[in-house]
């Protein structure tokens, strides 16, 4: 019994904080992800949520506590044998992608470890997948698009389909609808949804200022403020309009319309 406990834990934070110049951007932070649980981490700007997100990816190590991440604790392991198990989308990737690569090559240069082509022929394995990632996501139109040329939605969805490349235990997406219009918004919450419902896809864990943007299929959520979490559990009990309000600093009301969320603010009196 306690070895199914202990493998069923992707990640596992105790007591984590990230101290930088005195200040506590993470504040003893325990935190645990289960094996096919889809994780969102909500929050205010500068709450911490992406220094987190940085930890439980392997990116950051904390000032205090310990991390374990797939069974592999934090300072104990190979860091570059553990992140190819970790796949990471974020801004901070898209910036480090060589803009003339077309969109094939961006996905394809993830399962040998790289940024950028050091290769024009790749194994015909890699390819397929690739392609099969790229379709689920509605890239198939764009393989041979430059990268650079890309919308921003258009390449949201290619660096999650580039996380997904080293068939991650573990796929960690940092606002995946972080500058979308609202057509880019809902197709990129619908496609997320459709994956965050297969039974076959890795465990998520997905930071968000928004719950609109939270997909269906998601089942847990994770509320931090200065550092510190406020509430963490199952998003049915903890996404409610008092903890809401708490985490953002003002009066929310949180409604649930079928499987989406939205949240506004009470009318000045």
């Amino acid at each position: 019994m306690g070895d199914n406990a202990l493998m069923s834990d992707v990640l596992e934070l105790v007591d984590v904080s990230v101290v930088r110049e005195g200040r506590a951007l993470v504040d003893q932070v325990s935190w645990s992800v289960k094996e096919g649980e889809r994780w969102v981490i909500l929050g205010p700007n500068g709450a911490g949520k992406t220094t987190l997100l940085n930890v439980a990816s392997s990116y950051l190590f904390p000032s205090k506590g310990t991390a374990r991440i797939l069974g592999e604790k934090l300072g104990a392991v190979d860091v570059f044998d553990l992140r190819p198990r970790i796949g990471v989308a974020g801004i901070a990737l898209a910036d480090k992608l060589p803009r003339s690569q077309t969109v094939l090559q961006t996905v394809l240069t993830a399962a040998y470890g790289m940024t950028a082509g050091w290769r024009e022929d790749y194994e015909e394995v890699d390819e397929q997948r690739a392609r099969a990632f790229l379709d689920v996501l509605g890239m198939t139109d764009f393989l041979d698009r430059k990268f650079g040329t890309l919308s921003e939605g258009e390449r949201k969805r290619t660096l999650i389909a580039r996380a997904m490349m080293t068939d991650p235990e573990l796929l960690m997406l940092d606002e995946p609808a972080a500058g979308l219009d609202l057509g880019g918004r809902e197709d990129l919450v619908r496609r997320l949804g459709r994956l965050a419902r297969d039974p076959l896809a890795p465990s998520m864990v997905m930071v968000t200022h928004h719950v609109e943007e939270i997909a269906p299929g998601f089942t847990h959520v994770l509320m931090i403020r200065q550092g510190k979490v406020l509430a963490a559990g199952p998003i049915e009990l903890e996404l409610t309009s008092r903890n809401l309000s708490h985490c953002f600093g003002l009066p929310l009301v949180v409604e649930r319309h079928g499987d989406r969320w939205t949240a506004h603010g009470l009318p000045l009196s």
